[in-house]
């Protein structure tokens, strides 16, 4: 016990900051690493009587003899560092598997022309750069998100070829939009520029963060040299943002849920074939309304890519022209005010426009669009009582098997939208209850 005490009186001088902590036995042995967004706050849970009663730490809790800690730069680092030493020193109490799922990896192509990046339990043994195991799916493909802002790689499925020149008219997703992808699927980078974003980014991931800044800087010189003031400023920006990373997200604030009976591949070839698509589908918005107390109504609005859950293209919306509780002007409102500014900024629309609810819903929507003279992208409906699919223009509902991948993918935006409108449904009943 005096190992433990003391392992947790030193707990208290570690500072307020991300990084990774290292658990030790009385013979100095690790025995577990874990990383946080704020070290002391952390790495003192441990020390708390619910730590002992917590089935995933009460069988070692008592082993612990003394506690170490390495400061890092932003919850980023942590995880990259974390999974490193998980890797490296094999800790015998980081075994941490759910439903006898393997640990998910950062898996980048290699043998493609423009290398990709994915999440993955079930990683290739070839033409595959490996990083981890991570602990946890979802604090990794927020991770993910955070690099991508600063490396812009591509994270879908196509499979690009330069010397394909149908490419040249593709239509970029959203993350092209939003300067999170350089869109190679339209050519818009080169191959040799777009594989040395992707070198930097392997540089950063195997911790050369400092390597990188270093070798930038040399090459924004060289370029405000050579007068090639475009790329001097585009790598002026992607050091400020690393120099930054820290503020570049919370990682709970990008990850994305974690749902492993959906292989949103199929379900997006599923959605193609059942709804007579010209072609694969790659962005879906989900739009839900919540109401609170019959007083105030509020939307949310999810967006997927490639068949993920995309945080930052989330929104919520407190309805303003409804008094009372009114489903289908509540949702010809918020498909207005989404489509009407898209429209006008120019932005991409989603392939599919998911509506939780049944032909009334549906209707609504699409009288918005034709009130605001948009043509819609593919506007659906999902009525939950039976899992009904309504589509503009049929009478009659599409109904597909209970297991059928499309089905389950239309079902995973429904309920998140439903997750994320139930949110702001509590965030504002909290705060009228603290306002009164």
């Amino acid at each position: 016990m005096k190992g433990l005490e003391h392992a947790a009186a030193k707990v208290k001088t570690f500072p307020q900051e991300p990084g990774v902590y290292l658990m030790k036995d009385a013979a100095g042995v690790v025995i577990y690493v874990g990383k946080a967004k704020n070290l002391r706050s952390r790495a003192g849970s441990y020390f708390l009587k619910a730590a002992t009663e917590d089935a995933r730490t009460a069988d070692w809790i008592q082993d612990i003899a003394d506690i170490d800690f390495v400061q890092c730069e932003s919850e980023v680092d942590a995880l990259l560092m974390e999974s490193r030493l998980i890797k490296d020193i094999q800790p015998r109490n980081n075994k941490d598997l759910k439903d006898d799922k393997t640990f998910p990896y950062l898996m980048i192509t290699t043998r493609e022309e423009f290398p990709r990046v994915e999440v993955t339990r079930e990683p290739k043994t070839s033409g595959v750069k490996l990083y981890g195991p991570f602990t946890s799916a979802g604090a990794l493909r927020g991770a993910i998100q955070v690099m991508q802002r600063i490396f812009k790689f591509r994270t879908c499925t196509l499979d690009i070829s330069e010397s394909d020149e149908k490419w040249k008219w593709f239509r970029p997703c959203l993350l092209a939009s939003i300067d999170q992808c350089t869109a190679p699927c339209n050519f818009r980078i080169s191959k040799e520029d777009y594989r040395r974003d992707i070198k930097r980014l392997q540089t950063f991931l195997d911790g050369g963060k400092t390597k990188l800044l270093r070798e930038m800087k040399s090459e924004m010189t060289e370029a405000s040299k050579a007068l090639d003031f475009e790329r001097a400023a585009v790598l002026r920006d992607e050091i400020k943002m690393l120099d930054r990373l820290s503020e570049r997200g919370e990682l709970d604030t990008h990850a994305q849920p974690e749902v492993f009976y959906i292989d949103p591949k199929k379900g997006l070839t599923g959605l193609r074939k059942v709804l007579g698509l010209s072609e694969t589908p790659r962005i879906i918005e989900g739009v839900d309304i919540a109401h609170l107390g019959g007083n105030e109504t509020v939307a949310s609005l999810v967006q997927f890519i490639d068949g993920l859950p995309f945080k930052p293209g989330y929104r919520r919306y407190k309805i303003k022209d409804v008094k009372g509780v009114d489903d289908f002007r509540s949702i010809y409102e918020v498909v207005s005010r989404r489509f009407r500014r898209l429209s006008d900024a120019g932005d991409p629309f989603p392939d599919i426009l998911l509506i939780d609810g049944g032909k009334g819903q549906l209707s609504s929507a699409m009288a918005a669009f034709r009130d605001q003279e948009i043509t819609p992208p593919t506007v659906i409906s999902l009525a939950k009582r039976d899992e009904e699919i309504f589509r503009p223009g049929n009478s009659e509902p599409l109904r597909l098997s209970k297991n059928a991948f499309a089905l389950r993918l239309l079902q995973y935006v429904r309920d998140e939208s439903h997750r994320f409108a139930q949110h702001y449904h509590h965030i504002l009943r909290n705060k009228s209850t603290f306002e009164r």
